[in-house]
């Protein structure tokens, strides 16, 4: 192992890492600090599965899907969380938000997902229809009343400021569409409890795997979060973005340390999702 990290990495360990913009300040260092790893990059619900299906060693998952897994164990204190406006987890809702009757989920999500279930059931005692909303489909696509994107496709469909069309519409000037609701669900979340929100922990099956994997994962974020500047300029054009929106988000809106406010707010939505039943129920 490279840069004295402890640790018996062999060709056959297998991390999975999430394919956002808001995951490359964890992996951007990886493969460099762990060359015999194989790393597979996907969006989070993938990964959750594959980790699920013993394909992978170690993964970035959905916060949900440790939370519903008996025997994972959260084995770094790197994370992706917000503290107030995340701008990569959007509701847009046609209809004012308490009208909601049917609501398209993005296809990646799943810690998202059961955030804005447990955000509308307690707040407005809604419980949507739910449909998917494929990872290759646009918001024009959709004909539900709200549409939950999460990711790059969401900053992309809000990335400019939206414009007011009457009292109470907003419209995007990316894409042109009406909304009566635009609802940022980090910082909704933040209103609402005064905690931050976790949405993505690395997670291995086998509690031993904290030593293994520990100190390789926070070197990684460590490395990655001093470089926003480097990865905003070398991903704005993958993710359709602009550089400096990159590095807003990547700086100012995102936090990648789990620490004890953190966990505060992963144990409060626990606590919420396994009350609403969210928890034992696999999407």
């Amino acid at each position: 192992m490279s840069d004295g990290i402890a640790g018996p990495f062999s060709s056959t360990c297998r991390i999975g890492a999430v394919s956002y913009l808001n995951s490359k300040p964890l992996i951007f260092e990886l493969q460099r600090l762990a060359p015999e790893a194989t790393i597979t990059v996907d969006v989070p619900s993938r990964l959750a599965d594959q980790l699920a299906a013993g394909a992978l060693d170690v993964a970035l998952i959905p916060s949900i899907e440790f939370l519903r897994t008996p025997g994972y164990r959260i084995v770094s204190d790197a994370c992706i969380a917000c503290e107030g406006p995340v701008r990569s987890v959007q509701l847009f809702s046609r209809v004012p938000v308490e009208r909601i009757r049917t609501l398209s989920l993005d296809e990646g999500s799943r810690t998202s997902a059961a955030l804005v279930r447990i955000l509308l059931q307690e707040r407005f005692g809604l419980v949507p229809e739910y449909e998917i909303l494929p990872i290759g489909a646009s918001l024009e696509e959709c004909e539900t009343d709200a549409v939950l994107l999460i990711g790059d496709r969401a900053m992309r469909a809000s990335q400019t400021t939206p414009t007011q069309t009457t009292p109470t519409q907003t419209r995007l000037a990316g894409n042109g569409q009406a909304f009566e609701a635009v609802w940022d669900l980090g910082e909704e979340w933040a209103a609402w409890t005064g905690l931050p929100f976790v949405f993505a922990t690395w997670v291995a099956r086998d509690e031993a795997d904290a030593d293994r994997f520990g100190p390789l994962l926070a070197a990684a974020r460590d490395a990655g979060v001093g470089r926003f500047e480097e990865i905003a300029r070398r991903e704005a054009p993958i993710v359709g973005l602009s550089y400096e929106f990159c590095l807003s988000y990547l700086r100012d809106n995102l936090t990648f340390r789990l620490g004890r406010r953190q966990r505060e707010g992963l144990a409060r939505f626990g606590e919420m999702a396994s009350r609403l039943g969210v928890v034992a129920d696999r999407e």
